[in-house]
């Protein structure tokens, strides 16, 4: 019995990988990167989006924007910097601003990894800088 559950729950688990992913994403993972910020945006509307604003700002040059899409689908109105669009998911607003309060008070760095703020990744981190191996 116990050498048919190690066989049927991987293959469970193989079996729905294949049957349940956003297929639509793993192809959109898988696609390589276009040449400009422009055309990456402009072929984001293939999948179904009304519009899209990206913001950039790299250190060294001025913040840009990148709009593509509609401001408003059913009159024609083009999207620009200034146009709102509604959040698919409201909690992403209040994370964005809970991240910002807490990098504001210096509870949470960006800049620092995963294993900083977890103990047992911590002790993955080190245990393997203290264990190399070549493989």
């Amino acid at each position: 019995m116990k050498k048919a559950l190690k066989i049927i729950i991987p293959m469970i688990g193989i079996i729905s990988l294949v049957i349940f992913p956003p297929w639509i994403l793993v192809k959109a993972w898988l696609m390589p990167l276009l040449d400009t910020i422009q055309d990456q945006v402009d072929s984001a509307l293939d999948y179904k989006l009304d519009g899209m604003i990206v913001y950039v700002d790299q250190t060294g040059k001025e913040p840009a924007f990148f709009t593509s899409g509609w401001k408003n689908r059913e009159e024609q109105i083009p999207a620009d910097p200034q146009s709102l669009f509604k959040i698919a998911s409201i909690s992403k607003l209040y994370i964005a601003a809970a991240t910002a309060k807490m990098v504001n008070s210096q509870q949470l760095s960006l800049g620092k990894t995963m294993s900083a703020f977890t103990l047992f990744l911590k002790l993955i981190c080190d245990s393997l800088k203290e264990n190399k191996h070549d493989y």
